[in-house]
C-alpha cells in the first residue's frame, strides 16, 4: 500500500490542480427554476478565493480575461469540482483494471541540480552523458548510489551522495550523422546538492513526485527498448508485422504512474507503433512507389515522393564491409548518379560519383540511373548511392499513414479482452519490478495483479419512436437495436431532391433503382419523401465537380420555378480522392445544399441495414429527429427537464503529424430542442496551428458605425436556441473533448470565461450556471470482466457490458471523475470514456451526471447503437473533421509556404456555412 502520509497528501491535493470546490447539497426545491441564476451567482461568489499576489492572474486580466474568474482560478487557487459522493444507480459488479498498486517505502530523496558544459539541447545526449558518468563513477565518487536523471537539470538519489558539489569530466563517443563518423566529445558535468526532500514535501507539487517515480520505473526498460514518450517498443515483444510501403509494426507498452483513490497506481497498456523497416534503401524505395526501380529511371513525381519519405531517416553504408558508418538523409539529388560530379579538392578538380566509388572502394555502381541520397549539411553535401545504403533499425515512422497501412496497423493491434489482459500481465512479469535495480534503490515495489474494482452497470434508457409504428417505445438490449417496426419520432419532409452520379461504373438505370430503394426506406422510416427527383439522374466527371454541382443546382431551380433544391444524393467512386471533400465544401459553403454521399459498392450491393442507416442520416440532416429519450418527454431527466437547458459539445482537431503549419479546426455544437436535447446545430472555425484553446467562443470588436459588437460561437448558439425554443437557456452543460490533463487548468480558465462573457453580452445579469465536463478517450485505462467465461458479464465481443461505470479506487483521489463504457464492443478491447467534471455550478450528484451521460449515448443520430462518447462531443468531432474540407484547394500548400498565420497573427478564416446548413445536423 501507499504510505499513509503520501496517501493523505494525495487526498489533500495541494497542487493548483487539486484544490477543492465545496459543493452544496445537489437537491433543489420546486422554486429552483425561478432562483437558479441568483443561486449560481451566490455559489460562484462563495466558491472563489482572491489572491492579490497572483501574478499569473494579473497577466491573464491584461489579456482581457474576466477579472472575477481570474481571481477565482489563479494558479494558486484553481477550484475544480470535488467529488460529491459516489454513484449507487445500476447493477453492482466487479471488473478488473490495468492498474497495479505501487508501494513506496522510501520517505525521502536527495535532489541535485545538473549543469552540462557546453550546454546540450538534445535530451538523448544529456541522458547519455549522465549514463556514462554513472558507469564510470558509480563505485567511487557516487558512493555506490544509483541516481535517476530527468534529462534536464534534475538528478535524484535515494540517499545522500558523498559530496555536495562536484565537477566531472566525461568523454562521450557519439555518431556525427552529418559526416558519418564517430567523434569523442568532452563535457564538464557539475552536480550540486539542492535539497534533502521528503516525499511528503515533494508531493506539494504532485506532478514532480509522479515524474520522479515514472523516471525510476522506466529507467531500466528505456535502456533496452525504444522509448517514445511514455511508450516503450521492441521488435522482441512480438515478431514485427509488415504494414506495406516499407513500414512494419512493433509491439510495445505504455507505462505511467497515477494518483488514485487506492494510492499510487502503475497504469500498463499494450500498444503498436509503425516503424521503418530496416531494408536496403533501394528496396524501401520500390515499396514506397509500388514498382520495380532497378531498370527504369524515376519521374519527377517519384522523386518528390521518395524525398518526402526519406528525409530525416538514418541509414548505414554497406559498400565497406563491416565498417558501417551512419548518416541522416537530408535530401535527394535531382540528377541520376551517372550525371553527378563533385569537387575533389579546393582547386575544384571534379570527379564523378561513379568513378569515385570505383577507385576509392572498388565498388561498381549497378543502378546509375537512380538519384543519390544527400547527407550532411548544406555547406558540405555528401552523395551516397541508394544501393550502398541500408536503413538503420528502430526508427519510428512520424509521417501520416495511408488507409491501407492504418487498416493493417489496427488489425495487428486489435486484441480481444482476454488476450490483452494476458499480454499486460506478461509485460508486468517481464518488467520484473521486484528485481529492477532502480526500483529497489528507491524502495518502489509494484503489485503483479490487476486491480479489482467495484463497478455498476447502468440501465439502458427507454427510447420513444413515432406512435404510428408498431413499436412506439423500445428498451435497447446490450447497447444495440434496429429500426424494424419503428418510425422516426419526427420525420422530415423532402419534396425536392436530385441525384448526381460521379461513378463511371454505375449506369443511370442502376443509380435510379438505388435512389428508389433509398426513397422507399426513408418513407418506411417515417419521412415524407417525394418519389421522383426534380431532374433525371445527372452523370458527371469527378474532376468537374464544381461545374456539375452548379448545373444540378441551377437546373433544379429552373424546373421548380425558383424554389430551392432540398437534398442532393451523390454517388461517388469507392476511391474518390478529394471528391468527397470538394463536394461537401461546395454544397455547404457555396450552394447552401444538404447532401448525402453513397459509395459505388453500396449502390451495387443494396443492403437494407445500410439503407436504414442512410435514412437516419438524411432525416436529421433535413431537420428531423430519429428518437428521443422517453424520460425527456415525461420531464423526468434530473437537472435537464426542470428548466430550459442547453447542452454543448466542443472539440479541436489538429493537422496530421508532419503538417507543421496548417491551422487547427475548432467546432462547437449545441442542442436546439428542449426538453428532448436531441437536435444539435454546429459551428466551426480555423485557429492557429496546434492551438487547443477555442479562440472563437466569444468575440468582441469595435465597429466604426455600430460601436462595440459582440459575436462568437457560444453567443450565436445561445441565440439560435432561443429562436428554436422561444426560451433562453437557464442552465449550461458543456462537454469538452480532446483536452489532456496538463491542459485542464488553462482550458477551463479560458473557455469558462468565454462562456460567461457570451452570456453577459446578451444581458448583463444573464449568468446561467455552468457544468464543464472534459471527455477523454486517449487514455490507457482498460476494464476487463472479472470472469471472461461468464456470458452474463460480457457482451458478444467479450467486453464489459455497455453502461458499466467506475467512480472509485482507480479514479482521482478527490476530483469529480468517472469511467463509463457506454457502448457494446465490436472488435478488440473496449476503451471506456473518462469524464472529468472540472466545474459544476449545477450541483450534479454522481448518479445524475453518470446517468445523463449514459442515456445521451443512446440518442446518437447515425446508427441504432449506444456510442462510446457522449453525442454532443462526438458531433463536435464530426463537425471539426468536416470543416477541414472547407479549406480551399491549394490553401494547405499556401499555408505551408507562408505559415498558418498572416502578418497580424490571424488565421485565414474558413468560408462561412450557409444559413440553411448550419441550423441542421449537416455533419452527420
Amino acid at each position: 500500500m501507499c504510505p499513509s502520509w503520501l496517501y493523505r497528501k494525495l487526498k489533500e491535493g495541494n497542487s493548483p490542480q487539486h484544490h477543492i470546490h465545496n459543493m452544496k447539497d445537489p437537491k433543489e426545491d420546486e422554486e429552483k427554476s425561478r432562483r437558479v441564476v441568483e443561486k449560481s451567482t451566490e455559489l460562484r461568489r462563495r466558491g472563489r478565493r482572491r489572491n492579490k499576489q497572483c501574478s499569473k492572474a494579473d497577466r491573464l486580466q491584461e489579456k482581457g480575461f474576466d477579472s472575477q474568474l481570474v481571481s477565482s482560478t489563479c494558479s494558486k487557487n484553481l477550484v475544480f469540482a470535488a467529488r460529491p459522493g459516489y454513484g449507487h444507480l445500476g447493477t453492482k459488479c466487479v471488473v478488473k483494471a490495468n492498474h497495479f498498486l505501487a508501494d513506496i517505502s522510501a520517505s525521502d530523496l536527495s535532489h541535485y541540480t545538473v549543469k552540462i558544459i557546453p550546454e546540450v539541447r538534445c535530451r538523448k545526449t544529456s541522458k547519455a552523458i549522465i549514463a556514462e558518468l554513472v558507469r564510470v563513477h558509480k563505485n567511487t565518487d557516487l558512493g555506490m548510489r544509483l541516481p535517476v536523471y530527468d534529462g534536464g537539470r534534475n538528478l535524484y538519489t535515494a540517499a545522500m551522495l558523498p559530496f555536495t558539489y562536484k565537477e566531472f569530466t566525461i568523454l562521450l563517443t557519439e555518431d556525427d550523422e552529418s559526416i558519418g563518423t564517430t567523434r569523442e566529445r568532452e563535457f564538464k558535468v557539475v552536480i550540486k546538492f539542492a535539497a534533502r526532500v521528503s516525499m511528503h514535501q515533494l508531493l506539494d507539487t504532485p506532478q514532480e513526485a509522479l515524474t520522479v517515480i515514472d523516471i525510476v520505473l522506466r529507467e531500466l526498460a528505456a535502456q533496452s527498448y525504444v522509448s517514445i514518450g511514455r511508450f516503450l517498443y521492441s521488435p522482441d515483444f512480438r515478431k514485427p508485422q509488415q504494414l506495406g510501403g516499407g513500414l512494419e509494426s512493433w509491439r510495445g507498452f505504455y507505462q505511467s504512474i497515477r494518483p488514485t483513490q487506492m494510492g499510487l497506481s502503475l497504469n500498463i497498456d499494450m500498444s503498436s507503433m509503425a516503424f521503418i523497416e530496416p531494408l536496403p534503401v533501394i528496396d524501401f524505395v520500390a515499396q514506397i512507389l509500388g514498382k520495380d526501380v532497378h531498370s527504369k529511371p524515376l519521374s519527377d513525381a517519384d522523386r518528390v515522393k521518395i524525398k518526402k519519405a526519406l528525409r530525416g531517416v538514418k541509414v548505414e553504408v554497406t559498400h565497406r564491409g563491416s565498417f558501417r558508418r551512419k548518416y541522416r538523409i537530408s535530401g535527394l539529388t535531382s540528377q541520376p548518379t551517372r550525371e553527378l560530379n563533385f569537387p575533389l579538392d579546393e582547386k575544384m578538380n571534379m570527379k564523378s560519383v561513379v568513378d569515385y566509388f570505383q577507385e576509392m572502394y572498388g565498388y561498381t555502381i549497378k543502378y546509375p540511373h537512380l538519384p543519390c541520397l544527400q547527407v550532411g549539411s548544406q555547406k558540405k553535401v555528401n552523395y551516397l548511392p541508394m544501393e550502398a545504403c541500408k536503413i538503420v533499425g528502430g526508427q519510428r515512422y512520424t509521417k501520416g499513414l495511408n488507409e491501407k497501412q492504418i487498416t493493417s496497423l489496427l488489425k495487428v493491434s486489435c486484441q480481444r479482452p482476454r488476450e490483452q489482459e494476458t499480454d499486460i500481465l506478461q509485460t508486468i512479469q517481464e518488467n520484473d519490478y521486484e528485481y529492477n535495480p532502480y526500483a529497489k534503490e528507491f524502495g518502489i515495489s509494484v503489485d503483479s495483479k490487476l486491480t479489482s474494482v467495484d463497478a455498476r452497470v447502468l440501465p439502458a434508457p427507454w427510447l420513444k419512436y413515432h406512435d404510428t409504428g408498431r413499436e412506439k417505445e423500445y428498451l435497447p438490449q446490450v447497447g444495440q437495436w434496429n429500426m424494424m417496426n419503428k418510425k422516426v419520432i419526427n420525420g422530415s419532409t423532402v419534396r425536392y431532391w436530385a441525384c448526381i452520379n460521379f461513378s463511371r461504373s454505375v449506369q443511370e438505370s442502376t443509380a435510379r433503382g438505388f435512389c428508389q430503394q433509398l426513397v422507399q426506406m426513408c418513407q418506411i422510416s417515417g419521412m415524407e419523401f417525394s418519389q421522383d427527383p426534380v431532374i433525371p439522374v445527372y452523370s458527371a466527371k469527378p474532376d468537374l465537380v464544381k461545374k456539375a454541382l452548379k448545373y444540378v443546382h441551377s437546373a433544379s431551380l429552373e424546373n421548380l420555378g425558383g424554389k430551392e433544391l432540398e437534398l442532393l444524393i451523390a454517388i461517388l467512386p469507392d476511391n474518390n480522392g478529394s471528391l468527397y471533400g470538394d463536394l461537401k465544401r461546395i454544397c455547404e459553403t457555396d450552394l447552401g445544399l444538404i447532401s448525402q454521399c453513397c459509395l459505388t459498392k453500396h449502390v451495387f450491393k443494396i443492403n437494407r441495414q445500410y439503407l436504414a442507416n442512410v435514412a437516419l442520416k438524411i432525416n436529421v440532416k433535413m431537420g428531423g429527429r430519429n428518437t428521443v429519450l422517453l424520460d425527456a418527454l415525461s420531464w423526468r431527466i434530473p437537472l435537464v427537464s426542470d428548466i430550459p437547458t442547453i447542452i454543448f459539445g466542443a472539440d479541436v482537431t489538429h493537422p496530421e503529424s508532419g503538417e507543421d503549419s496548417c491551422p487547427s479546426i475548432a467546432a462547437v455544437v449545441a442542442s436546439q430542442d428542449w426538453p428532448e436535447v436531441t437536435k444539435y446545430a454546429g459551428l466551426v472555425c480555423a485557429q492557429p496551428h496546434r492551438e487547443e484553446l477555442i479562440q472563437d467562443l466569444f468575440k468582441c470588436w469595435k465597429d466604426p458605425h455600430h460601436g462595440v459588437v459582440y459575436g462568437g460561437m457560444i453567443r450565436e448558439l445561445l441565440l439560435s436556441f432561443k429562436k428554436a425554443t422561444g426560451q433562453k437557456p437557464l442552465r449550461i452543460i458543456f462537454y469538452r473533448d480532446g483536452v489532456s490533463e496538463g491542459q485542464f487548468y488553462q482550458v477551463l480558465l479560458y473557455e469558462l470565461d468565454a462562456i460567461r462573457k457570451a452570456c453577459a453580452s446578451l444581458e448583463p445579469s444573464y449568468q446561467p450556471p455552468v457544468t464543464f465536463v472534459v471527455v477523454q478517450k486517449r487514455h490507457h485505462t482498460r476494464l476487463f470482466s472479472s470472469n471472461h467465461d461468464d456470458r452474463n458479464s460480457t457482451d458478444k465481443s467479450g467486453n464489459i457490458l455497455p453502461g458499466t461505470v467506475v467512480d472509485s479506487k482507480i479514479c482521482h483521489p478527490t476530483e469529480f471523475d468517472f469511467y463509463l463504457c457506454s457502448h457494446a464492443g465490436i472488435q478488440g478491447t473496449s476503451r471506456p470514456a473518462h469524464y472529468h467534471v472540472l466545474w459544476d455550478e449545477n450541483n450534479f450528484t454522481a448518479d445524475e451526471i453518470q446517468s445523463l451521460t449514459n442515456n445521451l449515448c443512446y440518442t446518437y443520430a447515425r446508427c441504432t447503437r449506444s456510442v462510446s462518447v457522449v453525442p454532443p462531443a462526438y458531433y463536435a468531432h464530426l463537425a471539426a473533421y468536416r470543416a477541414r474540407f472547407y479549406m480551399e484547394p491549394g490553401a494547405t500548400e499556401i499555408s505551408k509556404a507562408r505559415g498558418a498565420r498572416s502578418k497580424d497573427g490571424s488565421v485565414r478564416p474558413l468560408p462561412a456555412l450557409k444559413e440553411k446548413v448550419k441550423n441542421v445536423m449537416f455533419y452527420c
